[in-house]
């Protein structure tokens, strides 16, 4: 498995990987995005600003970058990144199919991306991707599965999933909503041929919504990379938006609310990777501090009392705004 590379790299941000949500298209719903890209969202001006991030994350360690056929331009911007730098040999590149990106690079489409977990939809943005990205990648990730996703009983696209596993492709997927602990359970006994099919899973996870843990601790123990994704919980857990208990506690460790959020996921025995959505040079440095943040049993039962029920939570993701 590609993951494996990162279990011998020595530096302790090497299991914080970079995600290019954020940067790879003009809008999303994220927090403080009007402060984070100003009204400068140009294909160049994000481009440049992708590049910079990934420069600097590999700089200071990083080793794993995830995009999506869904996240605008960013296998476009991250392919070429990896065209300009031959000598980046280490780094474990991750994308996603499944969401069409649909919003024309535009911050007020009605929608912005079509979900489609169909056999079709495979094969046409796995084309897209091979075209872009070609053998530079090595997990491919069916984008925001959910207990009634076909995805997890069409054999024809786990025939071909499996060719593609074959062929020396990680195959992995993500979830999405109140009911990933069930998604995730479900996709760990899909299996072709008697072997099991996915070999990562990425999952929501973080202070506000910890429902998917004993689950993620279940594909930890089954041999699967845990990827953890919206550990800043699209920037609520970011200052000054942050709950007071964990301001108390980024104020006694004299790093950032965003340090001590992914900290709390890096503890976690299962978590593989836990992804940094930074969208500027500042909350990338910062989101990197999280490795460094040592938590006491005090402060850890103080953040405990932050988590939502699973409903609520993703209520409320899902009233976020694109802008």
């Amino acid at each position: 498995m590609p993951f494996a590379r990162l279990a011998a790299a020595t530096t302790p941000t090497c299991h914080i990987g970079l995600g290019l949500a954020a940067v790879g298209r003009p809008g999303y719903i994220n927090l403080g995005r009007d402060e984070d890209l100003g009204e400068h969202r140009t294909v160049e001006a994000l481009r440049t600003r992708t590049h910079e991030l990934l420069d600097a994350a590999y700089a200071q360690g990083v080793r794993y970058f995830d995009a999506a056929r869904s996240y605008g331009r960013s296998e476009e911007f991250l392919a070429a990144w990896l065209a300009a730098n031959p000598h980046v040999d280490d780094v474990v590149v991750g994308s996603k199919w499944g969401y069409t990106y649909t919003a024309d690079w535009t911050t007020d489409a009605e929608t912005h991306e079509v979900k489609d977990h169909g056999v079709r939809t495979y094969e046409r943005q796995r084309a897209e991707t091979a075209a872009l990205l070609g053998d530079r990648l090595d997990l491919y990730q069916i984008h925001s599965v959910t207990p009634d996703s076909p995805a997890l009983t069409d054999k024809e696209l786990h025939a071909e999933l499996a060719r593609a596993a074959a062929q020396g492709l990680t195959i992995g997927f993500s979830t999405s909503g109140p009911a990933q602990a069930d998604a995730i359970r479900a996709a760990l006994a899909v299996t072709v041929d008697g072997e099991p099919l996915f070999r990562t899973v990425q999952s929501t996870y973080n202070a506000l919504e910890t429902s998917a843990g004993p689950a993620l601790a279940e594909a930890h123990d089954a041999g699967l990379t845990v990827i953890v994704k919206e550990g800043m919980a699209n920037g609520r857990l970011a200052a000054p938006h942050a709950p007071d208990a964990l301001k108390a506690v980024a104020e006694e460790t004299s790093l950032g609310c965003d340090a001590v959020a992914l900290a709390l996921i890096l503890r976690q025995p299962w978590a593989g990777v836990v992804l940094s959505g930074a969208a500027t040079l500042t909350q990338l440095s910062s989101n990197l501090h999280a490795a460094a943040v040592d938590l006491d049993e005090d402060q850890l039962a103080r953040l405990s009392v932050l988590a939502e029920e699973p409903r609520a939570y993703w209520e409320k993701r899902n009233s976020l705004p694109w802008h």
